[in-house]
């Protein structure tokens, strides 16, 4: 796939994510889970690879947060999550890997990756591991919602049509 594809796929998937933003999210306090978000990373990370799903992160969550959908805590969960998940697939091009990947670098990683944006530039009060439980079941539901799409979508072969 040329860059300007992939540039126009990057674009196309960071607008729709941005626009389900206003419709789908779950309050948690000061931060707000958004399964969407972690759909577009897996999609992304097997479709684009590393870099421009690292850009799809980045743009959504500047979009989100322009839009007041998003909080700060949008660019450590998403950037962690859809780099970990665009590397594992690459090196292993497996679907399961992938969804975990970015299960483990948002859920987990990226939660920890907050502590210090809360404590620094939100004063919030926060635990290092206090994000980690919602962030993991958002990364999750959004994980599991990829998986099912790309693996309908590698079954019926649409994929080949989409990636040449």
């Amino acid at each position: 796939m040329n860059k300007t594809r992939k540039l126009t796929y990057t674009a196309i998937i960071a607008a729709i994510t941005t626009a389900s933003s206003t419709l789908i999210y779950i309050p948690l306090g000061f931060a707000k889970a958004f399964p969407i978000q972690h759909l577009a990373n897996v999609i992304s990370a097997v479709m684009l690879g590393p870099a421009y799903a690292v850009l799809q992160a980045i743009l959504t969550s500047t979009m989100r947060n322009l839009l007041g959908t998003g909080s700060l805590f949008a660019y450590p969960g998403s950037i962690i999550g859809a780099l970990l998940a665009s590397i594992l697939y690459a090196k292993t091009k497996n679907l399961e890997l992938t969804a975990l990947g970015e299960v483990i670098g948002t859920g987990i990683l990226g939660a920890m990756a907050t502590y210090p944006i809360g404590i620094l530039f939100l004063g919030q009060d926060a635990t290092l591991f206090g994000l980690i439980p919602a962030f993991t079941a958002s990364s999750f539901v959004g994980a599991l919602l990829a998986y099912v799409v790309l693996k309908v979508l590698v079954r019926n072969k649409a994929i080949d049509q989409v990636m040449n």
